[in-house]
């Protein structure tokens, strides 16, 4: 994740926020929200070369498959929950939105927009999509799911979710006038309304 990325994520999070990071990977964004937002929190990883460079980092991580659910955690037990790039990498996305929402008074979420302009081109032309975004083949993707800026509003609108703010990311610019085909990344912000 870019500096630019990180930084539009974080001016989503309220200063001084308790805050849960899905798939967290190496705790850089965790680190940063400490850093400059005041916050305190715990990474929820499954790789351990990335467990020990969140330690390194002096964020606090679980090791925890994101496949088995957040039953160990309690009700609003957060004031954020992030699942950045996460979700299209889960078999039960509904159910980990539904978590995330019951989880954290507040959640955030970004994945690939395979929206995007130049991801239909390829389409149209025959081909999956390769991009800066969506760097691997169809053959050997860790994407298991693709989804678009439109059907996330769907998608929240069915769980009885508010979208609180939304737009794209498009070279670590905020992109808010036709995300779902000007961004090559979408960003929500919900709570469960």
């Amino acid at each position: 994740m870019s500096s630019a990325v990180i930084e539009q994520i974080a001016a989503l999070v309220p200063v001084g926020s308790r805050v849960l990071d899905l798939g967290c990977g190496t705790g850089e964004l965790l680190a940063y929200l400490q850093k400059h937002r005041g916050c305190t929190g715990y990474g929820v990883e499954l790789d351990d070369a990335n467990l020990l460079a969140c330690a390194q980092r002096g964020v606090n991580v679980i090791q925890l498959n994101l496949e088995e659910g957040l039953a160990i955690f309690e009700d609003q037990s957060f004031d954020v929950v992030l699942q950045l790039e996460t979700l299209q990498h889960l078999r039960n996305t509904e159910a980990m939105l539904r978590e995330t929402a019951r989880v954290g008074r507040i959640g955030i979420v970004s994945f690939p927009n395979f929206a995007h302009w130049p991801n239909r081109l390829q389409v149209a032309l025959g081909r999956m999509p390769v991009t800066r975004v969506l760097p691997y083949e169809w053959y050997n993707t860790p994407n298991i799911r693709v989804g678009t800026f439109a059907d996330f509003e769907v998608l929240a609108h069915k769980n009885r979710l508010r979208i609180l703010d939304s737009f794209g990311i498009q070279n670590g610019q905020a992109v808010r006038s036709f995300p779902n085909l000007l961004a090559s990344m979408a960003v929500f912000k919900f709570d469960r309304g």
